[in-house]
């Protein structure tokens, strides 16, 4: 049954990326592990990245994009989409 009165939990952008990321990955049917070796990070790595456990640097996410041939526009864009719209850090 639905909670009435409150607001959807918004996901951080760790979330939000991790979200993008896994269904970057699974569009393209690649493994965790395939991604991985393909961007030079551990699968263990791309894991915890997809669980929200990791906050990627630009290295790490130009290097994944480049593994699923898209643009690193289109995954940081999906993640803004998913963030619902741009995300500023609260003071």
């Amino acid at each position: 049954m639905p909670v009435r009165g409150r607001k959807a939990a918004r996901l951080n952008p760790e979330e939000a990326f991790a979200k993008a990321l896994r269904r970057a990955r699974k569009s393209r049917d690649m493994s965790q592990e395939t991604l991985g070796f393909d961007s030079g990070y551990h699968r263990t790595y791309i894991s915890m990245l997809e669980r929200g456990q990791m906050n990627p640097s630009l290295r790490t996410i130009l290097s994944i994009a480049a593994a699923l041939h898209i643009p690193a526009a289109q995954l940081v864009g999906d993640v803004e989409n998913l963030l619902g719209g741009s995300w500023r850090r609260e003071s």
